[in-house]
């Protein structure tokens, strides 16, 4: 479903005006499949959320390509709902002037001009994770953090999309809420078939969640690993890293 080939990316190093260029992403070439949840992890500054910003559409890849079911990815596709991303910051991604169906209803006027079945379907995808109606006309302040992410989480889910990116969707929230969210986030999977991008330093979480699992050093792939194979990687680097995230 999702293929990324051969993508580099590079950022002016020393400012705007610099020849020299820091090496972001070199080669990435990957595979994520249909009902898949397809996990990220490497340490800060590895290119994980740079990664996640060229599938988003947000940024351009200096080379190579990233396909949906074969076709170019472009940044339209990201707006028509196809993708969805939950970020890491659940305070700053819905506006604090929005109701809670305000901010679900938001995503949703690009797909649907019916207003009213619009709101329908907000009171049906609050059910969807665990919220009851009475939250429609809540402010995001009125709302404990995992509340919020569930929020996103139902905004994510609202244009139908075939892969939402999360990215470091759970980091932010306390250790008992996480659980809650990962177990709402396989939840939806199972029952809508969507496919995760699931990009994380917290290899706990993603040995919870995901089938498969990327090992990223310096902007490249280091390994990948089927979750149930994870204390039998093979490069010095995985066993170093998954030794550090105390997997063993």
């Amino acid at each position: 479903m999702l293929q990324v080939k051969r993508v580099e990316k590079s950022y002016a190093k020393g400012g705007i005006f610099s020849k020299e260029r820091q090496q972001v992403l070199n080669r990435v070439t990957f595979d994520c499949r249909e009902g898949e949840c397809l996990g990220i992890i490497g340490e800060s500054g590895s290119g994980k959320s740079t990664l996640g910003r060229l599938i988003l559409g947000i940024e351009k890849p200096d080379s190579g390509s990233v396909l949906f079911d074969g076709k170019k990815l472009k940044k339209s596709l990201s707006k028509s709902g196809i993708i969805s991303v939950v970020f890491q910051n659940y305070k700053s991604s819905i506006n604090p002037f929005f109701t809670v169906q305000q901010a679900i209803m938001e995503p949703m006027e690009i797909t649907s001009r019916n207003t009213m079945e619009s709101r329908k379907k907000v009171v049906w995808l609050l059910n969807q994770v665990g919220l009851p109606s009475s939250y429609l006309n809540k402010y995001p302040h009125e709302l404990s953090g995992g509340e919020v992410q569930r929020v996103c989480i139902a905004r994510a889910i609202s244009t139908e999309p075939k892969c939402i990116i999360l990215d470091e969707a759970i980091s932010s929230l306390d250790v008992s809420i996480q659980t809650q969210i990962l177990e709402l986030l396989k939840r939806l999977k199972d029952t809508h078939n969507i496919s995760y991008l699931f990009i994380t330093h917290d290899i706990q979480s993603a040995a919870y969640i995901c089938d498969r699992i990327i090992i990223f050093k310096n902007g490249q792939i280091e390994e990948i690993v089927k979750t149930e194979n994870l204390k039998n990687t093979q490069s010095a680097y995985a066993k170093q890293l998954l030794k550090s995230l105390m997997i063993y």
